[in-house]
């Protein structure tokens, strides 16, 4: 028998053996592994970039959990974590070693995330109540027509003593104006729990406000009354002062620069937002400016940047200072003293926090010569922020911030990768590049920030390009040099001038903001997206933004498999609010109608919102074309799928709806009289579980709320209640 040529390994690999017409599977797998594994060792340099995103993973499952992990529990996770990270130490092989990196990193994060709802653990309102509360104002802000107050609450009435919440917002309309932080006030108000999402999967208000420590929310009934201050901790006369600090800013700011335009100013200062018209705040997001309100990259660089410039300038108009004394170096201390001043003012917000530290990183570098690795610089702050507030992960905020200034580094490294020494000499040449970069930057922003704004927000904008084109001169040389120089001269009581240099370029913007909004198209309302959608984008942008080699285009998989869950999107077909009469039902047009005018307003705009629908709730209100008959009792629909809906709003029209409807939401309690509907939702229903989301799709799907979020500290912890189980196939 005659014996062929043996096959060399890049055949065997490739599946061209001789004599076969293909390789194994197995070793088709083995190849790809091999590649795999060849890929990620030709850029080992990556790997640190890894590590705040495992910590992030670790953080995320904690939070996706439906139930609370106990204390032992995560403690032991992170103790394995910190064990498995001082073995990964002593690992010499490099892959096991990121592996056991990677590993430790996200078991410390789920431990990390509990022990900081542990630590922030307060009491949380649990039902509505009229109460008289006193306490300390840790902070204000303009609110419509009167104050927004946080109080520290020291004491309620008709709640006990371990049950009134720690912290509580209230609305004070009358006398609010003469209120400043650090005042303790007793006060009349209606106080409610946080609220809840207005439908299962929206924004959670409540999870924010537990982290803030507020338990309940409010409105004021009469003036606040002002009461003999009492000794409070070091620790909250500093935080008081840094408030009472902003506070006196902004009221400075606002003095000088009435209406919208001086509460601009002061969001770009201060961080304070309240005062700003609706129809200011609607012109700059649909342009694609919402960003310059947020004190984050771009307002912390413009001051800190501009301020080392300017001093490392004036320094060097003088030779013998310039030639003899490191005035770079100053001019850096400068600097990073100027923007800590400015992140304390601001609020110290998650995008300025990551903002400061990556600016602080790139300033540090100077003082030690040595250069500043920017992508390092961004893991960095990421690491250092998710260690100490593990719930930023889950702020807008955070992610849209980060998710922008990691796009546009990847995005300069490989434009320095491939750019030649040549520099631009001429004026024409540098406004070209000026252009181009600005182009680029928004361009890059936008696309890397849409997932989050689609996801949290639903809207997309499409002309961010024309709107920060246009704006970022604007912003750059008068808005935010006028802003660091009127809190310089803010002390000496010179920051008139510099503030109404302020509002001309304000009042530019404006009138920019509200062109490009008004443009034909300029933003869209898209429905909302599921979680796992955002991951898989989220996780394929990461992909490409961390890798530089070809082993980047593997981000193609999760951005396939994300469109193909797009794809198979199903909306609810009912929608039912937490007050129990607000309804939503998919009329013929696939369009979501209300079946009577909405009570709850909110839910309803926010329902539309995440339908991708950009009517207001008054002009979707069911019409006879959607087959609804309504009388002083309630309302029947004929859903598309051939279903039954009653809505009944009076007794006597309870037991006709429950003998012929397939769905009965009722806003009085039923008490077990509707047993032949196949699904029933009442009063006493939306009040445990709150607001419903019904799926008539092969069955009856039922999702609340409350199972959304889960037995977690900051969802209320209500009995529930037993329901009969649902044959899918009952349904016509």
């Amino acid at each position: 028998m005659a014996i062929g040529p043996l096959s060399s390994p890049r055949q065997i690999a490739s599946g061209t053996t001789a004599g076969a017409g293909a390789a194994p599977p197995a070793l088709r797998v083995a190849s790809v592994f091999g590649w795999l594994s060849q890929s990620v060792l030709a850029e080992r340099d990556r790997w640190p970039l890894w590590l705040p995103v495992a910590l992030g993973a670790g953080i995320g499952l904690y939070f996706s959990l439906y139930f609370e992990p106990t204390p032992l529990f995560a403690a032991a996770l992170g103790i394995s974590g910190l064990l498995l990270g001082i073995a990964a130490i002593g690992t010499e092989t490099p892959l096991p070693k990121a592996a056991q990196a990677l590993l430790a990193a996200a078991l410390i994060g789920f431990a990390l995330a509990k022990y900081r709802t542990d630590s922030v653990a307060a009491p949380i309102l649990a039902h509505r109540t009229f109460s008289v509360v006193e306490g300390h104002i840790t902070s204000l802000e303009l609110h419509g027509k009167g104050v927004r107050a946080l109080l520290d609450v020291e004491q309620a009435s008709r709640l006990s003593l371990n049950g009134y919440p720690k912290a509580a917002r209230i609305f004070i309309r009358s006398g609010g104006g003469a209120l400043v932080p650090g005042d303790r006030i007793r006060v009349r108000a209606v106080l409610l729990p946080p609220p809840e999402p207005a439908a299962p999967g929206a924004y959670d208000f409540g999870r924010s406000a537990f982290f803030q420590q507020i338990g309940a929310v409010g409105f004021a009934y009469g003036k606040p009354q002002l009461l003999l201050p009492e000794h409070i901790g070091l620790g909250d006369r500093i935080r008081i002062g840094i408030q009472g600090l902003r506070w006196r800013i902004s009221n400075r700011i606002r003095s000088a620069l009435p209406g919208s335009t001086g509460s601009i100013a002061a969001s770009l200062i201060t961080g304070d937002r309240g005062g700003i018209s609706d129809d200011d705040q609607t012109a700059l997001r649909d342009a694609g400016l919402a960003h310059v309100l947020a004190i984050s990259g771009l307002n912390m660089a413009l001051v800190g940047l501009g301020l080392f410039w300017a001093v490392r300038a004036f320094l060097a108009l003088f030779p013998g200072l310039a030639l003899t004394q490191p005035i770079k170096k100053w001019a850096a201390v400068l600097a990073l003293c100027s923007t800590a001043f400015y992140l304390l003012i601001s609020g110290a917000s998650a995008p300025a926090v990551r903002a400061f530290l990556m600016l602080a990183t790139m300033l540090l570098a100077i003082l030690i010569d040595r250069p500043a690795l920017s992508m390092r610089s961004v893991a960095l702050a990421a690491v250092i922020l998710l260690l100490f507030q593990p719930e930023s992960l889950i702020d807008p905020g955070f992610q849209m911030s980060f998710a922008a200034v990691a796009s546009l580094i990847a995005v300069a490294e490989w434009e320095r990768s491939r750019q030649s020494a040549e520099t631009a000499t001429t004026s024409w040449a540098k406004i070209r590049k000026y252009i181009r970069g600005g182009a680029v930057t928004s361009l890059v922003g936008s696309l890397a920030t849409a997932p989050f704004a689609i996801y949290h927000f639903d809207r997309a904008t499409h002309y961010a390009i024309l709107g920060n084109l246009a704006a970022m001169p604007v912003i750059g040389f008068v808005i935010m040099p006028a802003a660091a120089v009127s809190v310089m001269l803010m002390p000496f009581g010179l920051e008139a001038y510099p503030l109404h240099i302020m509002g001309w370029g304000i009042d530019a913007m404006l009138a920019i903001g509200r062109r490009v909004s008004a443009l034909p198209g300029a933003v869209s309302v898209i429905p909302a997206w599921p979680m796992s959608v955002l991951l898989l984008l989220t996780a394929a942008g990461l992909w490409m933004i961390v890798w530089r080699g070809r082993l980047r285009w593997l981000a193609i998989v999760p951005l396939v498999v994300a469109g193909g869950l797009l794809a198979g999107l199903r909306a609810p077909d009912i929608l039912v609010a937490r007050d129990g009469k607000t309804v939503a039902f998919r009329n013929a047009q696939q369009r979501m109608v209300f079946v009577q005018k909405p009570s709850d307003e909110f839910s309803a705009t926010e329902w539309l919102k995440r339908d991708g629908d950009a009517l207001v709730p008054a002009n979707a209100i069911a019409g006879p074309g959607d087959h609804i008959g309504c009388d002083s009792s309630g309302c029947v629909v004929r859903l598309p799928s051939g279903s039954m809906l009653a809505v009944a709003s009076r007794q006597d029209a309870l037991d006709e709806d429950c003998a012929t409807a397939n769905v009965v939401v009722s806003a009085i309690p039923t008490r077990g009289r509707c047993a032949r509907a196949r699904f029933v939702i009442d009063r006493f229903d939306v009040s445990r579980n709150g607001a419903y989301a019904v799926s008539l799709h092969d069955g009856i799907h039922v999702e609340t709320t409350r199972q959304r979020r889960g037995e977690r500290p900051w969802s209320t912890t209500a009995p529930r209640r037993q329901y009969r189980r649902i044959n899918p196939t009952s349904l016509p």
